[in-house]
């Protein structure tokens, strides 16, 4: 892998003195009732960073607050409740961090590389005027971090010059802080006003008892070999059996076999398990570019030069539909 320096790296020494002068504010992701482990991944990029790390609630209930409270390293709590934030619309969400920036000063604002906080952060960064980091993964001095580029094949070493580093994370580049164990302080603030560009309609979830891709402990990902949507049927049944959550590559999305948010990959959602198994999955350099953190990594493909079996920590040259209910039987 490559590297590209964008600024000279300073010294990763950091003095007691700029840490204490670091203060970080991180959105809590939640979905109004607990807390997403993207949190966790994004307060451990913080504490990285060093200083005193306030967190952000933000929704129509303060009902995460008290759980926010006892997340490791956390100094304190601000909770901005109000129906203003109905949906968590970034129109309403963004506003509100502007202005706790203005009347606290941090010196980094942070929020998981999530679909919401993709949509937040930049619109934070735009109004402020500074650079905004995306997709950090790394944390090697206060204003210098590492990304990826170019499909995961290379990473970008940044430093900030901003007064005010603004950037997303991650989730898997930073293993979770401890969800207990802390005592922070909790206070209101004001909330924002509504929106009046946009308007929060409805949200249609689909509703699984498979655990979801971003933090599953195995993941089975099915690719164009898969054929059709309905052959699916065989990795959920495998899943099933194994506690794992079910992605799938671009090709098969966009092939009309599975749903958007079942993709995993540079253009999708990215995973690290502990197990990932690829069925039917060439091994486009987008889709490696979503789950090559993985820890063990299998696939299983008729295809013997499927670029897939490159990076492969087992591979199995069969046919899937054969194999794979074979896998099934078997456990």
């Amino acid at each position: 892998m490559f590297r590209s320096a964008l600024a000279a790296v300073p010294s990763q020494v950091r003095s007691a003195s700029q840490m204490r002068l670091a203060s970080t504010l991180v959105w809590v992701e939640h979905d109004e009732t607990a807390v997403k482990q993207s949190t966790l991944n994004t307060i451990a990029a913080a504490k990285k960073i060093g200083g005193d790390i306030t967190a952000l609630v933000v929704g129509t209930t303060d009902k995460v607050a008290a759980d926010v409270a006892k997340i490791a390293g956390v100094n304190k709590v601000l909770v901005a409740k109000g129906d203003a934030y109905k949906g968590l619309l970034p129109e309403a969400v963004a506003p509100t961090i502007v202005a706790l920036q203005k009347k606290y000063n941090f010196t980094h604002i942070l929020a998981p590389t999530s679909t919401r906080g993709k949509n937040i952060l930049p619109r934070v960064a735009a109004t402020l005027d500074v650079g905004m980091v995306s997709d950090v993964t790394d944390v090697l001095a206060e204003d210098t971090f590492e990304r990826p580029i170019y499909a995961g094949n290379a990473i970008m070493t940044v430093k900030s010059k901003d007064k005010v580093k603004v950037a997303t994370v991650r989730n898997t580049a930073f293993a979770p802080v401890a969800a207990t164990g802390g005592s922070a302080a909790t206070e209101a603030v004001e909330g924002g006003a509504a929106s009046s560009i946009s308007t929060f309609v409805k949200q249609d979830l689909v509703k699984s008892e498979r655990p979801p891709l971003p933090t599953a402990r195995v993941v089975i990902a099915g690719g164009r070999g898969m054929q059709n949507g309905d052959n699916f049927k065989i990795l959920y049944e495998l899943a099933d059996k194994m506690g794992a959550a079910v992605g799938a590559s671009r090709a098969a999305v966009d092939s009309g076999f599975c749903s958007n948010d079942m993709q995993i990959g540079q253009t999708g959602l990215i995973v690290a398990p502990e197990l990932y198994i690829g069925a039917g999955v060439s091994g486009a350099s987008q889709h490696i570019a979503g789950m090559k953190d993985s820890k063990t990594i299998v696939v299983i493909n008729k295809d013997a030069e499927a670029p897939f079996f490159e990076i492969a920590d087992y591979g199995l040259v069969a046919d899937l539909f054969k194999a794979v209910p074979e896998m099934t039987k078997k456990l």
